[in-house]
């Protein structure tokens, strides 16, 4: 069986979360990023950095408005 080795490389992303009814996102996150998948992989560092600019409130570098659209089949 001939399993396929997974390269990560080091990038910047913009990370993005759903969190008691709204939506946040965090600019220029460090990640490992699976070159050919395209999932993120974030340090516990990272992580623990996240909930605590999200869930601890932390005052936002801006804010900005966007549309909400529902799929309708």
């Amino acid at each position: 069986m001939n399993k396929k080795k997974e390269k990560l490389i080091k990038r910047r992303v913009t990370y993005t979360l759903e969190h008691a009814g709204k939506f946040y996102i965090v600019e220029n996150v460090p990640a490992r990023v699976d070159e050919e998948t395209g999932e993120q992989f974030f340090s516990p560092a990272t992580v623990e950095q996240l909930q605590r600019a999200i869930i601890g409130k932390q005052k936002p570098s801006r804010i900005i408005e966007t549309p909400v659209y529902k799929y309708v089949d």
